[in-house]
């Protein structure tokens, strides 16, 4: 049983090392298929950074809402003294 038959004979060593490529074609793949994961994880760490920055800006911007009320109630205390802009 050290060699099946087929159109040519096969043995188990020759089996072992058709198995032994596979697996090492498959080991080169996912090696590839790691980096570019490595350099998926990498980028997104940098828009992780670029939307924490963001979030920073926004909190110390006044919302427009705010800004829309705050000029009228300024309006209205430069009326009171007169002076107008």
């Amino acid at each position: 049983m050290d060699q099946i038959q087929n159109n040519h004979d096969v043995t188990l060593s020759d089996l072992a090392g058709m198995i032994k490529v596979g697996f090492d074609e498959v080991h080169a793949e996912m090696n590839e298929m790691k980096k570019g994961l490595a350099s998926m994880d990498t980028r997104l760490e940098h828009m992780e950074r670029g939307q924490e920055d963001i979030k920073l800006r926004l909190d110390n911007v006044a919302y427009r809402f705010e800004m829309v009320a705050l000029e009228k109630r300024v309006e209205v205390l430069e009326r009171r003294v007169g002076a107008g802009a």
